[in-house]
């Protein structure tokens, strides 16, 4: 790496930790404050609320680091430009983007640091802080003793265009109790009903006790007695697991089990809500790399800045870019979901626009 290129990265990487460290200190304040009455209300110990900011610090990093990044850019080749330097660099022969190579590669980086803190660390950091928050909210601020996991009022999409809905699932047993499992066609008409008291998974299989079976044709009628069964074998695929991990809320999910959920939901035919989900789906993988598309939008916005104010300038610059940004991505996103937009159309839109324009505004300057 040449000098020229260590002497813009430093500059860009300590301002980047500098911006970092007082977004996460200023979040962190300011959501105590929006918390402290109930905080106080419920004495909330001091160890309970370090874990809870603690764990929440992966999730403010993704949320604030795009900000940083174009603060740290929008301040450096501001003064740069201001001091006249990159009048020096660009007589030299260097372009735009020779001079700007450094920090590019740098964003580049960060972004794939920040998709794997987002898939490895937010969705446990969310599921941790939820339950902590929840134990506040209701007073429950006291080390939970461990006991046997009972999950109630439980509704699955399954294989075989199948839905469930359990009243209460026993974790260490096994066992499900106040079942009702629907089963459609491809046209979302139901074929089959079945109701039972009680069911065990032993030996890879389910067993029902009290069971009913109804069978429907295509106009919803029952097309024969229900069949009764005291003790039967279901041939069901799903295992206590699956119930476990389908159970979870889609934000608590990693890529690899929420792309495992969506094929299974593909399977029951829930268009809406596997359409929603693809979106999330996709905009866990371009999400992160804003990052790096806000880096390139900040360099040719620095560069046009004025001599004067840079600092007031950058900051400027940065909240409207910023805001304009993220309410694109937003608008994109909920055209996915209301689909008018394909999902991977939608969570790549503002991205591309970002990527395109940053280009276009680069090779327009002088």
């Amino acid at each position: 790496m040449r000098i020229l290129e260590r002497y813009i990265l430093k500059s860009v990487i300590s301002l980047f930790l500098s911006c970092l460290f007082t977004f996460l200190c200023l979040y962190v304040v300011i959501d105590v404050f929006s918390h402290l009455e109930d905080i106080l209300k419920q004495k909330t110990p001091l160890l309970l609320l370090g874990q809870y900011y603690l764990a929440y610090l992966p999730i403010i990093f993704i949320q604030v680091a795009p900000f940083a990044c174009l603060l740290a850019v929008l301040y450096t080749f501001g003064k740069l430009n201001r001091d006249n330097e990159i009048i020096a660099m660009r007589s030299s022969g260097l372009s735009i983007l020779q001079v700007n190579k450094s920090v590019i590669i740098f964003g580049l980086m960060l972004s794939l640091f920040i998709f794997w803190v987002n898939d490895r660390f937010v969705p446990a950091s969310l599921a941790f802080t939820q339950n902590i928050k929840s134990r506040i909210e209701e007073g429950n601020t006291k080390p939970q003793e461990k006991n046997a996991e009972t999950i109630e009022n439980l509704s699955i999409y399954g294989l075989k265009n199948r839905l469930f809905f359990i009243n209460k699932f026993i974790v260490d047993t096994n066992t499900i109790e106040g079942i009702t499992i629907l089963e459609h066609d491809e046209k979302q008409n139901m074929v089959k009903k079945i109701v039972a008291s009680r069911g065990v998974y032993k030996d890879g299989l389910w067993r029902f006790y009290n069971s009913i079976t109804y069978d429907f044709d295509r106009n919803g009628q029952i097309k024969q007695e229900p069949q009764y069964m005291e003790e039967e074998i279901m041939p069901i695929p799903e295992s206590p697991q699956d119930f476990l991990s389908q159970r979870q809320r889609p934000e608590f999910m990693t890529i690899a089990q929420l792309d495992d959920y969506i094929w299974k939901l593909s399977k029951s035919g829930a268009v809406t809500v596997t359409r929603n989900l693809k979106v999330d789906l996709y905009q866990r993988f371009t999400g992160p790399f804003m990052s790096l598309f806000i880096i390139l939008l900040g360099i040719p916005f620095s560069l046009m800045m004025r001599r004067r104010a840079t600092g007031l300038s950058s900051v400027g610059f940065s909240i409207i870019v910023g805001f304009l940004y993220y309410v694109l991505n937003a608008v994109s996103l909920a055209l996915g979901k209301a689909g008018i937009l394909t999902p991977i159309l939608a969570a790549s839109l503002s991205h591309m626009v970002a990527l395109l324009f940053s280009l276009y505004l680069i090779e327009t300057l002088p």
